[in-house]
């Protein structure tokens, strides 16, 4: 077998720290040798930091009573030598539940009650509020004390009809999705709305995050859940029945909330689950085998997705194997050919996310630093030239030589208010971008979406009052993108004219792509007209729910809008870090130069001398551009080749 999703989850989180680590050692080499300007510290910043926090959420996804919970602590807690998640027979888990890992938290449960539904604020905003969560500290030591702690993400309450109604649990006209009465007339409704589990686990450490879900009703009672949290998961698992194939209810999950109108399915994996009830003594292996072949092909047939996307597993019996060391067993299972997908469907398609990533930005910052190198390099053999110009001349000769220097400089000085008034043009112009991506703005649009929601009567016109929201929005980035052109274009003119007059090599670069964002907001439109399906249109009908989806995806798109915001900023800090570097090598060049005429007119050896250590300094700076060559190609191989085992190298000289 290859190796395991763990495993391979392991190299992963250890690769990334070592990355992040190179990356910081060589910020630290460019300081020392005046090399990290503001964009570039920026730059270096935001790559050890992505590479760093990169997270991986998996979204484990069921109706009930498909054996998810088991699934999860087969694949990831079997360690334990016992069950950690609730899994018993029935519904366990009632609430969406998220694990992951945050050093700064202790070792907790949190979870948030099922009443915070009755008011406005979107999950997001209540985990702002810790206070309101009920906390139990876990032990993570003591399997008993965990696996007893977290049964409590199973807990139910007994609840009026019209309590369930409020909390989106009933709905009048869709009786076949409601919850079973009890002699009393009550309903049994989940506890809590949502859970976050804190511990210390080897794959949580390394920044994987794990969603578990409830079923259809539950899902579809909260907003959040649907249109932020599963799409933005890096890989869906749904797991079905085995011996029940795909249900109707199974099919509405996957047609509402999974499935991808792009037609990109890599990142959903299917779970054929409970195969071990198809294990019967009466048939013989191929029998049993092509049963559950036919399952596989029939299940993806249904679903639209690969073949080799639909797994069969048998959760329970590989969670035994690895308790009990039984290595026929745990083959028999299936679950390690679960766990090699997840490793070459997430892992796989990450990597090469963050791979490309950081190889743009290691490309991005190797150019912006050969730029002040060739600057120093030019300026260095101007400076020989003009030495080399006075041997043999007279002391009127230098004396005049230094009259012209400082005059330049005075000439150069005066042409700061030119700059300046570049700049003041450049940040105007920025301020209006970023108003046009700012809160105020995606305040005002939320604003009269809600008001087009909070109609009376069913929401028959919501995709369309969605649609022209989503219009808008890419109406901003489209003149986004127009004004940035035009920032670049007034930034090329001065640049060139600048270039022409002093020298410099002034270079703006290509203006940040939008595409991305346009993608993400289709992206997230298409989640929520997906989820505003005829099922959820007498949910729209209470205003508090359709008050809570808009926040939902005010959000959303405030974390799109910041990163966008973020992308234009950095480009715009490389361009004026860029001028503010030429600057001044420039008038440390004006320096030098003053610098070296002194000494020429002090000592009749200054001449030589100077030429000497000119020379010595376009040595040290050649092999200045071969230390930085050599390291950011290190980099560069080491994310190219994530698992490889490659020594770090020493930043010296």
């Amino acid at each position: 077998m290859g190796t395991s999703f763990n495993e391979q989850f392991d190299q992963h989180g250890t690769w990334r720290r070592e990355f992040a680590l190179r990356l910081k050692l060589l910020a630290e080499w460019m300081k020392d040798h005046e090399l990290l300007d503001s964009a570039v510290e920026e730059r270096l910043r935001r790559l050890e930091t992505h590479v760093r926090s990169d997270k991986v959420m998996v979204a484990f996804v069921a109706e009930f009573s498909r054996g998810k919970s088991e699934l999860i602590n087969a694949v990831f807690f079997a360690g334990y030598g016992r069950r950690i998640m609730p899994a018993s027979a029935g519904r366990t888990t009632m609430c969406p539940t998220e694990m992951s890992y945050d050093a700064e938290v202790p070792p907790c449960l949190r979870l948030l009650p099922i009443e915070t539904r009755l008011q406005p604020q979107a999950l997001m905003e209540w985990r702002m509020v810790p206070e309101k969560w009920t906390r139990i500290d876990l032990d993570v030591h003591n399997p008993q004390q965990l696996a007893a702690a977290l049964e409590k993400v199973a807990e139910t309450r007994r609840v009026t009809q019209d309590e369930a109604r409020a909390l989106g649990f009933w709905q009048t006209q869709q009786p076949d999705e409601n919850p079973m009465l009890d002699a009393q007339g009550m309903v049994e409704v989940p506890k809590w709305r949502h859970a976050l589990i804190n511990i210390a686990h080897p794959l949580l450490k390394q920044g994987l995050i794990i969603l578990d879900t409830p079923g259809l009703n539950a899902i579809g009672a909260e907003p959040e859940l649907t249109v932020s949290l599963i799409p933005q998961s890096h890989a869906v698992v749904f797991i079905l029945g085995a011996d029940t194939g795909v249900t109707k209810s199974d099919l509405s999950i996957w047609r509402e909330h999974l499935m991808a109108d792009t037609g990109d399915t890599a990142t959903r994996l299917v779970v054929l689950n409970k195969i071990d009830t198809l294990w019967d003594a009466l048939s013989s292996p191929k029998q049993i085998q092509d049963q559950i072949d036919r399952q596989c092909e029939s299940t993806a047939e249904i679903l639209g997705v690969p073949a080799e996307q639909v797994i069969p597993v048998s959760a329970h019996k590989g969670l035994v194997a690895k308790v009990t060391d039984d290595p026929e067993l745990l083959e028999r299972s299936c679950l390690l050919d679960l766990e090699q997908a997840l490793a070459d469907s997430i892992l796989g398609q990450r990597q090469k996310m963050l791979a490309a990533a950081v190889a743009t930005g290691i490309f991005d910052l190797r150019a912006e630093t050969a730029r002040v190198i060739n600057i120093r390099r030019r300026d260095l053999a101007d400076q020989a030239m003009e030495l080399h110009g006075l041997k043999g001349k007279n002391t009127t000769v230098i004396k005049n030589m230094r009259s012209r220097i400082s005059q330049e400089q005075a000439e150069f000085d005066l042409g700061g208010a030119r700059i300046h008034a570049v700049r003041s043009v450049h940040l105007k112009l920025l301020r209006e971008v970023f108003s046009m991506l700012g809160s105020t703005s995606l305040k005002r649009e939320m604003t009269q979406l809600v008001a087009a929601l909070q109609q009376k009567g069913l929401k028959l016109g919501v995709k369309k009052a969605y649609g022209e929201t989503f219009d808008r929005l890419r109406g901003s980035f489209d003149k986004v993108q127009a004004m940035t052109a035009e920032i670049q274009t007034m930034l090329d003119a001065t640049f060139r004219q600048l270039n022409a007059e002093y020298g410099f090599s002034l270079q703006v670069s290509p203006v940040p792509k939008l595409d991305g964002y346009l993608r993400d907001l289709s992206l997230l439109e298409r989640s929520h007209l997906q989820y505003l399906g005829i099922g959820n249109a007498f949910r729209l009908a209470q205003p508090e729910f359709a008050d809570r989806l808009v926040r939902a995806l005010s959000t959303r798109l405030r974390a799109i809008h910041e990163s966008a915001v973020g992308d234009i900023e950095l480009w715009s800090k490389a361009a004026a870090s860029q001028l503010d570097a030429q600057l001044r090598e420039r008038r440390r060049n004006f320096g030098r130069r003053l610098e070296a005429i002194d000494r020429i007119q002090q000592a009749a050896g200054g001449l030589s001398d100077r030429i000497g250590e000119i020379r010595a300094q376009e040595h040290a700076l050649t092999l200045l551009d071969t230390k930085l060559s050599e390291l950011t190609q290190v980099l560069v191989h080491a994310q190219a080749s994530p698992r490889a085992e490659t020594a770090p190298v020493p930043l010296t000289a």
